[in-house]
């Protein structure tokens, strides 16, 4: 029987969802440092199964401000992958590059949004590019859609893929450090379940 919700994924699911989460932060890892051009490591991340409102309340609150780079998945893979920057990480990458810290979450001017668009759009790769290296698939992604906004209102542009999936999301915590300041940072995955049981198809994971 397939898996028609991600409440119903079993500890060897989450097993190689955890290695897909270590491999794709690790990339993101090497990826900002040569392009920050700082220090970076990575500590190992969480990977969770929330549902929604627990995600919210994870990320500070509904009214908490941050900003979220939102991607749609396409190929082997379908969905969306939602990257969610606290003001410390996205003050971090502009310090690192911009010697500045960002004033404002909700009135970035240019350089700031061309950077934490092209971070997000990092890490999201990283993410990509371990699932089609360990599974051997083809994974379009979209151009990233940048938001800052207070939490809710970001987490509310997927709601409907929310509710798809059972009302649960996978929800990586990513920990970096960053010329020697940890720092954190949130990947949410939202898969159309027939690509997430294609993936663990393809990867050989049973029920």
């Amino acid at each position: 029987m397939s898996i028609q919700n991600v409440e119903q994924l079993n500890e060897m699911h989450i097993d190689v969802l955890k290695e897909i989460g270590n491999i794709g932060s690790g990339n993101a890892a090497s990826a900002l440092a040569e392009l920050l051009n700082c220090p970076t490591k990575i500590n190992v991340p969480a990977v969770r199964i929330l549902d929604f409102g627990d995600a919210v309340t994870y990320l500070g609150g509904p009214e908490k401000i941050a900003i979220g780079v939102l991607v749609n998945l396409s190929g082997d893979i379908k969905g969306m992958m939602l990257y969610v920057f606290q003001e410390a990480f996205a003050s971090k990458m502009t310090s690192c590059l911009f010697g500045s810290k960002i004033e404002n979450m909700m009135d970035l001017n240019e350089m700031e949004v061309s950077l934490i668009s092209e971070v997000g759009n990092i890490m999201c790769a990283s993410y990509i590019n371990a699932i089609s290296s360990l599974a051997g698939m083809r994974i379009d992604v979209s151009v990233p859609m940048l938001t800052a906004d207070m939490v809710g209102a970001i987490l509310s542009v997927p709601a409907v893929e929310f509710a798809r999936t059972g009302n649960k999301v996978l929800f990586i915590d990513d920990s970096f450090i960053i010329d020697d300041s940890e720092i954190k940072s949130n990947m949410i995955l939202i898969p159309e379940m027939t690509s997430l049981n294609t993936l663990f198809g393809a990867l050989g994971v049973g029920e």
